[in-house]
């Protein structure tokens, strides 16, 4: 049944008073059109959540646009016959709180092609702990596998280890067969990235060569920084294997000589979750709700917020005082 009563949003303005987010009420018909609407029950905070909803990041392409780019919950009404009233579904990226009203919103209206039914094996909130994150993560796992990395070939470094794509990187490598080496600049989180999986915990000094070549030490890796470490990585790597680039939390650039590519075969694998084909999309999300799913997801999701919380998880976030997973109940 279509809803027709006001709900709570959390939407994020920049017009003539200025940058602002906060809650407000809304109707089904100020929300971007989609086919499918649902009543969510939970999503979860990512960096990119944090930096729209601050401004201190160029996230929003238009304004006003409720915030969140993920959200799990139940259908309510659709157009579409693919996805009937009390089907569970999930949506991560897609246009959501870039061009698109996100999951920051106890009502929230989807493209079908972006709407993906709940697989078995996954809760609602388990699949918001995940998120774009560990979605993030698993596509890296994805392509690694593709362009033939094996465990044989060596250890999987993860860069900015303790955070969300990090974590759930370390537990998910580790479930699915590989030894996973987390690079951290948090000793005081060494227990936790050993108890998600990780058989060594390495402080960043370890990707501070500016060397072309390093000694070969890791069988590939995923980098959530970039820069300089990313560069190190890839001077490090064994040949043929594959290092995924999915952040860039320390710089955006990447000053290298081509050395590890044409002297090693190393591969350097782009991860663009947000826009992921939707036969890809689906894939992903049933290997992670079954041989791929995170072990520790109670561990890594280190906190849960209500969405008046969120202005206080957004400035921690941008500070560096967040590790793991914020999980977000909408109700």
């Amino acid at each position: 049944m279509t809803p027709t009563a006001p709900f709570s949003a959390f939407r994020i303005h920049n017009d003539d008073a200025g940058y602002r987010s906060g809650i407000e009420p809304l109707q089904l018909d100020q929300l971007s059109p989609g086919e499918v609407v649902i009543r969510a029950r939970w999503s979860s905070v990512n960096y990119k959540d944090a930096l729209a909803g601050t401004g201190k990041g160029r996230i929003l392409r238009q304004f006003p646009l409720v915030g969140g780019i993920d959200v799990a919950g139940e259908v309510v009404a659709s157009s579409d016959p693919a996805f009937k009233e009390g089907d569970p579904v999930i949506a991560t990226g897609c246009g959501m709180s870039e061009v698109r009203d996100g999951g920051y919103s106890q009502i929230v209206r989807l493209q079908s092609a972006w709407a993906i039914p709940l697989p078995a094996g996954l809760s609602l909130r388990e699949a918001m702990i995940i998120g774009t994150a560990g979605f993030t993560a698993a596509l890296a796992l994805l392509r690694l596998t593709e362009n033939r990395q094996r465990p044989e070939m060596g250890p999987l470094a993860v860069t900015g280890a303790t955070g969300g794509v990090g974590s759930l990187a370390v537990d998910i490598f580790s479930q699915a067969g590989f030894e996973v080496h987390a690079i951290s600049g948090k000793a005081d989180q060494a227990d936790y990235l050993k108890a998600i999986g990780a058989s060594q915990v390495l402080g960043r000094e370890v990707l501070a060569t500016s060397k072309p070549l390093e000694s070969a030490r890791f069988g590939g890796g995923l980098d959530n920084v970039g820069g300089s470490m990313l560069t190190s990585l890839l001077a490090q790597t064994r040949p043929y294997g594959n290092v995924a680039s999915a952040g860039l939390a320390g710089s955006p650039t990447l000053e290298m000589t081509v050395m590890p590519f044409i002297l090693r075969g190393v591969g350097l694998l782009g991860i663009a979750s947000a826009g992921t084909a939707r036969d890809i999309r689906g894939r992903v999300w049933e290997k992670l709700a079954a041989d791929w799913k995170p072990r520790h997801l109670d561990r890594i999701c280190t906190a849960e917020v209500g969405l008046d919380e969120l202005p206080a998880v957004f400035e921690r976030m941008l500070v560096g005082g967040s590790f793991g997973r914020t999980v977000m109940r909408i109700d």
